[in-house]
């Protein structure tokens, strides 16, 4: 009852934010200020903020980029900011290890200067070196900064003491994906989610390790981000620091437990910046040529020949905040191959974005539920339904800020015909509209249109579709939000029942999470450029988690007791899915964790299915219960594992499933990872036993060169792959590209849709207007 009065006092709370918001107002420390888009103006009406303010130094000398802040005079201009403190392992208290960031800039660069004190050097961990690798087990230090002071979009930067290079986007505060803006992860949730790690930015980072513990220096040049207009101006900004032997998280800007790096709502401030007007004009050519050898099907003759293409890209920065992105022959060469899944269900799989021109800028796109029902997918554009590539010709994209806190997206993308005996597919021009306005306290309101129409000689009269949709957020207090969508498609052949739409809440406390949500996608709802996991369905989920930190138990750092519910019904009232969970997660304090629960099911099955060659599980409702178990050892240490365990019935008989992972690493060079997924399976219509294993191998000669291999080895579909890619990196994440792809059966040298490809690509930056 004490929960759901808070709750209430928030909702009640949020009402009187929301209208200020939306009169301009908000409020801050309990006062109502005007809301500008000129951030300084913070400081000209001299509002005081309970968070740390950092004070920027212009220098006519740039500092010299060694990773030697203590050595450096440049640094000494600028007082440092420190005051760290814990969330984890002792929430609140100052942080074990002193840290000090200077902030420094010149003309065209801003400068962070930061020494990670460490009374034991030799205790540093440094888990991998590559651009863009997990910051969460290793010594790491990361910065966001909000340039817009909008309390919902920024831009991240870190390190580790090998010098990593990691960079990434941030919209809605990075919630997209787990708990409020916990950051950590790839693109979170589908074709965006809240925190974009495919964003590359030109930016340059230098680290060193000596006897007071590591220090950094960030180069990071104004026109490798956006900004308002005006020259004086007042950013958000926090700091985050690992030290990964204490499984500690401090920052700068005090945080609640509950929330990470991403909640800039609770940021502190960055000031004195007297930034120049953005001039930036990027062009990234490329060549490539590639051998393809694939075998002879009965429609097509045998490949075996070399091709060679060029291309580019463009990048303009039409205002501080407003650009241009442009790209001619596109090619995906140098990006990993999809991680092959096994399907026991009668869904469909869902496969995240990893294309880099897709992914800048795709959480503005992120419209719908993540990975269930999203109106924009951008994978529908120039990949096949069999993941077949499909030609680009090339198309552009305009994305950024337009007046106070007014965001815009517009994309056009054209793909080529491609003239197969057997299945041909016509060309087809794609279109995406998108405007987005933030307000006050989290809330922002949007629409988005989405446009498919086939082109060239092989398009059809009717051969179109569009899908129109609305949503929005509405934060509640500092703790809750409500956030939704309604939209609707349009295709010749369908009439009526063409609708879908969501509504989901949650609530964040340092000790309670939960969630509600509803959605419906109607018979005829056809979003062509979008995702369904499944047609025509009402649904309905929750989610309750308490988080404990008991003083002495058993040696504990956290348990989070939780329950949570998905359930799915067709528009006749028949239950399709659904799911309880009941769990309870054990952490260590050096980040052990074992989790023991268990689930009940149900599945509706309508039509019969064929789970696994020659086994149908016919029509009929299967109601069952598993038990859970999860073991994670500390994923810091150089040798760990984890493994999965589900043990219960399964479409009228039973399961064992289990998910071993054991990853190994040699300091920062070395890193292997082997998992195997198996399915023990006894059901009415057949037995039989499914396994997915995979192996990835990665080393790095240096933070921007290293090589990595995915081999995945898949019985359900008698397939093998490998993928094995080099990488020279230069600014931006390009340079020297080696790939090679072999897809082959097991039981034949050389099956149809299967082959080799090896592929050498070169791309090289030019700032035109550095």
């Amino acid at each position: 009852m004490a929960l759901f009065g808070r709750f209430v006092r928030s909702v009640m709370s949020a009402a009187v934010i929301s209208a200020l918001s939306f009169g301009g107002l908000v409020l801050v420390g309990g006062e109502a200020v005007a809301q500008s888009g000129d951030a300084a103006s913070e400081e000209a009406q001299g509002l005081s903020l309970s968070v740390p303010v950092a004070l920027a130094v212009r220098v006519e000398r740039p500092p010299v980029l060694d990773g030697r802040v203590v050595d450096d005079p440049t640094w000494l201009s600028a007082e440092p900011a420190t005051g760290f403190r814990q969330t984890r392992p002792d929430e609140g208290q100052p942080a074990t290890q002193r840290t000090e960031v200077r902030i420094v800039y010149t003309e065209d660069t801003l400068y962070f200067g930061v020494v990670c004190f460490d009374a034991d050097p030799d205790g540093i961990i440094m888990s991998d070196s590559r651009r863009d690798s997990s910051l969460n087990d290793t010594d790491s230090f990361q910065i966001v900064l909000d340039t817009y002071l909008d309390q919902q979009n920024g831009f991240v930067f870190g390190t580790n003491p090998a010098g990593l290079e990691f960079d990434g986007q941030l919209v809605n505060e990075g919630q997209g994906g787990g708990r409020f803006g916990s950051g950590g992860g790839r693109t979170q949730g589908g074709a965006g989610g809240g925190f974009n790690l495919n964003w590359d930015g030109s930016w340059q980072v230098a680290t060193q390790i000596s006897e007071i513990g590591w220090s950094a220096e960030f180069a990071i040049p104004f026109r490798t981000i956006r900004y308002p207009s005006g020259q004086s101006q007042t950013w958000s900004m926090n700091f985050q620091r690992n030290i990964r032997r204490n499984n500690e998280t401090a920052f700068w800007a005090p945080l609640p437990r509950q929330y990470g790096l991403y909640r800039l709502s609770m940021a502190g401030r960055l000031s004195g910046l007297e930034v120049p007007a953005q001039r930036n004009l990027k062009i990234t050519p490329y060549v490539l040529s590639e051998h393809l050898r694939q075998n002879a099907t009965t429609s097509r003759p045998r490949l075996d020949d070399w091709t060679g293409d060029v291309g580019a890209d463009l990048k303009y920065s039409i205002t501080p905040a407003l650009t241009l992105d442009a790209t001619y022959s596109t090619d995906f060469a140098q990006v990993e191959v999809d991680e092959q899944q096994v399907n026991l269900n009668r869904f469909n799989l869902f496969f995240p974005e990893k294309r880099p021109f897709f992914l800048e800028n795709a959480g503005l796109f992120t419209v719908g539920n993540p990975g269930q029902t999203e109106i924009f997918f951008s994978r529908r554009i120039g990949i096949g339904p069999e993941g077949e590539v499909i030609p680009i010709v090339g198309g552009g994209r305009l994305s950024g800020q337009v007046g106070n806190g007014f965001n815009v997206g517009f994309l056009n993308m054209q793909t080529n015909t491609v003239d197969a005996p057997d299945d041909p597919v016509a060309a087809n021009n794609f279109t995406v509209a998108r405007v987005r306005k933030d307000l006050g306290n989290r809330s922002n309101v949007g629409a988005i249109f989405v446009n498919r129409s086939a082109t060239g000689r092989l398009a059809g009269d009717s051969d179109h579709n569009q899908t129109y949709a609305v949503d929005g957020r509405v934060g509640i207090g500092q703790d809750g939000s409500i956030n939704g969508f309604m939209a609707r498609s349009q295709t010749p052949d369908l009439r009526g029942n063409e609708y879908a739409y969501g509504l989901n809440s949650a609530y964040s406390s340092q000790a309670w999470e939960a969630s509600l949500s509803y959605s419906e996608v109607a018979e005829n709802f056809n979003p062509e450029v979008g995702f369904l996991t499944r047609t025509e369905f009402r649904s309905v989920g929750g989610r309750v988690q308490y988080a404990y930190r008991p003083e002495e138990f058993f040696g504990l750092h956290e348990l989070r007791p939780h329950v949570g519910f998905n359930g799915f019904w067709d528009f006749e009232g028949f239950q399709e899915t659904g799911r309880t969970h009941i769990d309870n997660h054990w952490e260590w304090p050096d980040g052990t964790e074992v989790h023991t629960g268990m689930n009940i099911t149900r599945e509706g099955v309508v039509d019969s299915f064929e789970i696994f060659p020659d086994v149908v599980v016919p029509p009929g409702t299967y109601d069952h219960m598993e038990a859970l178990l999860v073991v994670m050892t500390n994923q810091g240490a150089p040798l760990s594992f984890s493994v999965r365990t589900t043990i219960g019935g399964f479409f009228g008989g039973d399961r064992v499933a289990m998910s071993p992972t054991v990853r190994f690493r040699v300091g920062e060079t070395l890193n292997t990872e082997f998992s195997l997924s198996r399915n023990d399976i006894d059901i009415p219509g057949g037995s039989f036993v499914t396994n997915l294993a995979r192996a990835r191998i990665s080393y790095s000669f240096s933070p921007r060169m290293s090589i990595q291999t995915l081999i995945q080895y898949n019985d359900r579909a008698d397939l093998w792959s490998a993928n094995l890619r080099f990488a020279w990196l230069q600014q931006a994440n390009t340079g020297l590209f080696l790939v090679y792809n072999d897809t082959r059966g097991i039981d034949s040298a050389m099956p149809s849709a299967a082959g080799r490809t090896l592929t050498l690509k070169y791309t090289q930056l030019f700032d035109i207007l550095q």
